[in-house]
């Protein structure tokens, strides 16, 4: 690999031992993938304050042994420096103001808003959220940044036109302390070009048809990269996110292109560099009631315990949405609400009056972390009900609950009878 100057004085330890561990780190990861160079990047989303597990494990060995292990791969503890790119980190394990969460986890609490302050001092950026780019983290066209999240890549690649390979808790750590990450994959703009065309031939418009697209996309192409004809609505960043995260859980897509959605991609001859695609795919009735039917078909009890809203985590306009299907509503006594929005945005629904409404319903609004990331549930929960379909479809492998998916109108009428009257239109 070949190293400028200031790089090479980073590998050779002149900024630190921590520089140094970070850059012979990205130089190993570079070389096994191939790359020729590093590229400079000053945006980084990852994780580091500890969660889950390594808490237990590393808790009393510091913050700096919990960066060494686990950010730089190194079983050699190093004092952690202040980062050089602007770094935010992503999801939390738990939501540390809640107590309807944390029941029995008080050490964890403590651990984790010491890890907070720790980093917050470092320079890292505490977001907490899978959705960066609602609170402020919006990279430009073109730049290059190193973020990890599969629904986080997905649209900072195909919706704001940055670029990002899907990274790791190592790599980002790396590349929080040295400004730098391999230069390959979707960094190099002959690696974005589409490879399938997807003929649409079915409306989508409403978060559940796109969250429907996304799934079957997903399947149809893996971790190639699709375009798109035949989509006539406009999408909103609600829809964009939910396709994203959707096609990133039952495929691998980091990258697509809508002609006029994504930045870089003026027309379909643009998405595929001129050249032949690869595959042609098409997206019709019988692919969208596939995409519902195996979104659906851990579910067998229609009685519903648990409703989550918010993968990933729900704009304000969302949460706002919610509320106003709750307003006047009370919830079955059988079943709990839970919405999940970034902290930011928590902020701006108390004071929307929004959060007042779900509670007042019997619902709970929290931030920072998701069921699958947590682990945690109300007690018991058996079924659950979701909007999302990434949650459809981690949380009975992750959990072994049975989990129906549907529209938001859906959730809320089940969250409010206890039961699940969802169907495909």
């Amino acid at each position: 690999m070949k190293l400028t100057d200031d790089e090479q004085n980073m590998l050779d330890g002149c900024d630190g031992p921590a520089v140094q561990k970070a850059m012979d780190l990205l130089v190993r990861y570079g070389e096994a993938l191939g790359a020729e160079r590093l590229v400079q990047t000053n945006n980084v989303c990852g994780t580091f304050v500890a969660a889950g597990p390594m808490i237990r494990e590393f808790a009393s060995k510091g913050n700096d042994a919990i960066f060494s292990e686990f950010n730089l791969d190194s079983s050699e503890r190093v004092e952690m420096p202040p980062v050089k790119a602007y770094t935010c980190h992503l999801v939390m394990g738990i939501d540390s103001k809640h107590p309807e969460m944390n029941a029995g986890l008080e050490d964890t609490v403590r651990i984790q808003k010491e890890g907070e302050k720790f980093f917050g001092a470092k320079g890292v950026n505490m977001l907490a959220t899978c959705t960066p780019y609602q609170v402020g983290n919006v990279p430009v066209m073109g730049e290059h940044c190193a973020w990890m999240e599969s629904s986080a890549v997905i649209y900072c690649n195909a919706v704001l036109g940055a670029r990002t390979n899907t990274e790791g808790r190592e790599s980002t750590g790396a590349a929080s302390i040295t400004g730098r990450i391999p230069y390959f994959g979707l960094h190099i703009p002959e690696n974005r070009i589409a490879t399938h065309l997807i003929d649409v031939q079915v409306p989508v418009d409403d978060m559940m048809d796109w969250g429907l697209l996304g799934y079957a996309i997903g399947e149809m192409v893996e971790e190639d990269i699709p375009a798109f004809r035949g989509l006539s609505a406009q999408p909103n960043m609600i829809k964009l996110k939910h396709f994203g995260a959707a096609a990133a859980s039952s495929g691998g897509v980091e990258m697509y292109h809508i002609p006029g959605v994504t930045p870089e991609t003026r027309s379909e001859e643009y998405a595929f560099g001129g050249r032949t695609p690869r595959a042609t795919r098409v997206y019709g009735q019988a692919e969208r009631r596939i995409a519902y039917e195996k979104l659906n078909s851990t579910a067998r009890s229609n009685d519903v315990d648990f409703i989550m809203l918010g993968c990933p985590h729900n704009s304000i306009e969302q949460v706002g949405l919610a509320a106003r299907l709750l307003e006047g509503k009370r919830l079955s006594p059988n079943t709990s609400l839970w919405v999940f929005t970034p902290r930011a945005l928590k902020e701006v629904a108390d004071r929307s009056g929004y959060t007042d409404i779900i509670r007042a319903a019997g619902g709970h609004v929290l931030t920072d972390t998701c069921p699958a990331i947590s682990r945690i549930m109300p007690k018991d929960t058996k079924v659950v009900a979701t909007d999302s379909a990434k949650q459809a479809h981690y949380l009975p492998a992750i959990t072994g609950v049975q989990a129906w998916f549907g529209s938001v109108a859906d959730c809320v009428e089940a969250a409010v009878s206890g039961r699940w009257n969802g169907r495909l239109a």
